[in-house]
């Protein structure tokens, strides 16, 4: 049951996403008074990039090099808020997903 505005800034921790105080057990049975997804969590942005380049060598031979970058602006992606009530983590957001990720590669074509 919300017993006020769970978004509004208050004394919270650097991974707090909302206040776990607005909220108390409704009785067993009943219905909340807060919407079904009364919030969403962080957001999630994600560009990836690739590059290739064949070099023919004769004609049925060829080298191809390539490079690609998943995330490549390197933006954090947070997981969601714990929504588990009676956990003491509730409304803490405790990870994130793959930072930065590169590979390269050369394939010989014959």
């Amino acid at each position: 049951m919300v017993i006020q505005d769970p978004r509004l800034a208050g004394p919270n921790g650097p991974n707090q996403y909302f206040l776990p105080g607005a909220f108390t057990s409704d009785t067993l049975g009943h219905f909340g008074n807060s919407s079904a997804r009364f919030f969403h969590g962080p957001g999630f942005l994600n560009t990836d990039f690739g590059m290739s380049k064949r070099i023919p060598i004769t004609e049925s031979m060829a080298v191809e090099f390539r490079g690609e970058f998943f995330n490549i602006v390197n933006h954090t992606q947070f997981d969601g808020p714990n929504g588990n009530f009676s956990s003491s983590l509730f409304g803490v957001v405790t990870g994130a997903h793959a930072p930065r990720i590169g590979q390269v590669s050369a394939k010989f074509y014959w």
